[in-house]
């Protein structure tokens, strides 16, 4: 028994060895790939992809090996790019065959963000989630119809102005169970969709073992958050239907609050397949906005502290042209690792809003940020509403400094942390109104 044993052993390994080799035979008759760090054989660059802040580990790639590199994780061919122009040719201008998404065997299939419109695959589902949307915040004029709703509530969170707008559901000032709920499943969605965030996303057979297997705990924390993601599609969205209802057979007077959801679920009957889009949808407009957004607005309050001058140039155009009855803003300073392209930015590392003004402007990074081709983000004009009116309010009546502990002055680190939404760590500010006038504003915001 004992040589069958070792005989079967070593037959498994020359077999293993057989179809690597011939698998490099076959992909020699094939366009070679970029370059990239040299892999094992059978792993690849397992060892080699980076899962802490990874974008950096992509930028030193791309300084040693070009704009263009390429890893195999297990047989999975992983391209990353370094140029913005290379971007936008590959995924604006041929974005008919870069519109796909890859499937995430935990994330997606375990847990059931497959179903969000950022994961789908490129077809009609996703096309029919994208007209959706389209019609309540595709266009400018679409977005204004939500203004005072956004002027309102942005005050509030940024999660109150997508709960409002997505289902009409108004917020509880403390303790909200749909947005408590909305920010633990948004931290569990950045967690499952990073790059090898589960060994199951590139051993996909993985996902087949049985939940008291050993190392299969991800399959009992899949379990979880997959309740957690059905709650969050299915509570809200039942919220507006029995509004509907109500007012149905009560034959109240008005309707219900005006809505994402309310609007699509108005007229003819649904089918299932019809209802299961709307809650999606809905979904997806909040998942694209919430997070996203309280990101943007944290970083925009960082980046003021640390550069006063560039905030009192910003106070000094808001007071000199629009001063404190209606503010406004057009500067939007988000920094990915493409952001980081010599070739684009003269300085990319340094913060410096007024490159993308003037005679000569540095590339807009709202062509980039928003995403590419087919797969732009569909809320980006709900999306800036949302971070320009954040942005001119809170210069409108605050100065944001550092904080002062014990007579020294404290500097906080640019730590973002990993993950699909790349959040900050926290850090201290100190937030003061600017004037007595602007104490007054402050005030009446607070009554509201």
């Amino acid at each position: 028994m004992l040589a069958l044993t070792n005989v079967t052993a070593l037959d498994l390994c020359l077999a293993c060895l057989g179809v690597y080799l011939l698998k490099q035979v076959v992909n020699k008759k094939n366009p070679p790939y970029p370059p990239g760090p040299l892999g094992w054989p059978l792993i690849g660059n397992v060892l080699d992809m980076p899962y802490i802040r990874p974008w950096l580990t992509f930028m030193e790639w791309g300084e040693k090996y070009g704009e263009i590199s390429h890893i195999n994780v297990l047989g999975q061919h992983i391209v990353v790019v370094n140029s913005v122009k290379i971007a936008m040719d590959m995924l604006d201008n041929k974005s008919a065959i870069y519109s796909d998404r890859p499937i995430l065997p935990v994330g997606g299939e375990l847990i059931g963000w497959k179903n969000v419109m950022v994961l789908l695959p490129y077809g009609d589902q996703l096309c029919r989630y994208r007209k959706n949307l389209h019609h309540v915040i595709g266009t400018r004029a679409a977005v204004a119809i939500y203004n005072q709703v956004v002027e309102a509530h942005v005050r509030h969170t940024a999660g109150a102005v997508i709960l409002r707008i997505s289902h009409g559901y108004k917020v509880k000032e403390n303790d909200d169970p749909f947005v408590d709920l909305a920010d633990r499943v948004m931290a569990q969605w950045s967690h499952v969709t990073a790059p090898g965030a589960f060994l199951a996303d590139v051993v996909p057979f993985l996902i087949k073992v049985p939940e008291w297997f050993p190392g299969a705990g991800f399959k009992r924390l899949a379990c979880e958050w997959r309740d957690d993601l059905e709650e969050l599609v299915c509570a809200p969205h039942k919220f507006v239907v029995d509004q509907m209802v109500t007012i149905i057979f009560n034959s109240a007077a008005g309707t219900a609050p005006e809505s994402f959801t309310s609007n699509l679920l108005r007229g003819d009957s649904l089918s299932a397949e019809d209802e299961h889009t709307v809650k999606w949808s809905a979904a997806a407009l909040y998942a694209g906005a919430s997070d996203t957004t309280v990101s943007t607005i944290n970083v925009f309050f960082l980046a003021m502290m640390l550069f006063p001058d560039v905030q009192k140039k910003a106070q000094a155009e808001i007071d000199a042209v629009i001063g404190f009855a209606h503010c406004i803003s057009k500067d939007n300073i988000h920094d990915r690792f493409m952001m980081n392209d010599p070739k684009s930015y003269a300085i990319p590392s340094q913060f410096n809003p007024e490159c993308f003004l003037g005679k000569e402007p540095e590339a807009d990074p709202r062509t980039i940020c928003f995403g590419f081709g087919r797969r732009i983000c569909p809320g980006i004009h709900l999306a800036e509403a949302l971070v320009w009116l954040s942005v001119a309010m809170s210069l409108a009546v605050f100065n944001i400094s550092k904080v002062i502990e014990n007579g020294i002055e404290i500097t906080p680190e640019v730590d973002p942390l990993s993950g699909t939404i790349s959040h900050l760590k926290p850090f201290k500010c100190s937030i003061e109104p600017r004037s007595s006038r602007a104490v007054v504003l402050i005030e009446q915001d607070v009554d509201y």
